[in-house]
């Protein structure tokens, strides 16, 4: 029997409820499947129970701001990211992509336009083929799975992880060969209760070279970039 084909899943992060409605009605039309929220905690809300393809998001929400939102939502995932906003200026839109938007769109917008971007963005990032972009990830001899939350060690035993490590490892295999300022990786501790601090980054990072078995006088792995923060070096065996 024929599996039925799995819509991309777009999550909507926009307080208007008319300009809600109109990106959920043209992407309803491209074919993706829709989870509309009006705030930042409802965002998150989301994300912690189900996965998404690609997020549309509002700079002006009445709880976080919207660049705020952006850089957290960054530093733990890898899907695209659109900015949709009122907001024209040149260093907001430097601001949003900085922090990891893959594009930015101000209001008022042609929505075919709107969604014949979401869709390319989509198409990108999954390959064009239709799957979640939470694949395997490789890290040295370690390989890290999303979809499980875990990490596999070479014989394929489960290497234990607090919250916080998992979600500082997720956002360096999010972005490989990139460097994270240590306020990117507190925000992605940040909901761990892990005291606010960047000696906190410092201090899980050494906890998972430990686990990589990442020598931390010579790490090959998560490298130290001074004066800045930390890069994940993968595929290093």
């Amino acid at each position: 029997m024929t599996q039925p084909v799995r819509k991309p899943h777009a999550l909507i992060v926009e307080d208007d409820a008319l300009v809600r409605a109109l990106l959920e009605a043209f992407l309803r039309e491209k074919g993706l499947r829709i989870t509309s929220v009006g705030s930042a905690a409802e965002m998150d809300a989301v994300l912690a129970r189900e996965g998404i393809d690609v997020l549309l998001l509002d700079l002006g929400l009445p709880d976080e701001d919207g660049i705020v939102v952006a850089r957290r939502f960054r530093a733990a995932f890898r899907v695209p990211m659109m900015i949709i906003t009122a907001r024209e200026g040149r260093q907001d839109r430097l601001a949003a992509l900085e922090v990891g938007a893959d594009d930015y769109l101000t209001k008022p917008f042609d929505p075919q336009e709107m969604a014949l971007r979401v869709g390319n963005l989509v198409a990108r990032a999954n390959g064009s083929t239709g799957q979640a972009t939470n694949a395997s990830i490789r890290l040295g001899a370690f390989r890290l799975e999303p979809r499980l939350h875990a990490l596999f060690d070479e014989a394929g035993a489960q290497v234990p992880l607090t919250p916080a490590e998992y979600s500082l490892l997720s956002a360096f295999a999010n972005a490989p060969s990139r460097v994270l300022s240590r306020n990117q990786l507190l925000d992605a501790l940040a909901r761990h209760g892990d005291a606010p601090g960047e000696r906190v980054v410092d201090v899980v990072v050494g906890r998972l070279r430990k686990k990589l078995r990442d020598d931390s006088r010579n790490p090959t792995l998560i490298k130290t970039v001074t004066g800045f923060g930390y890069m994940l070096q993968p595929n290093q065996e």
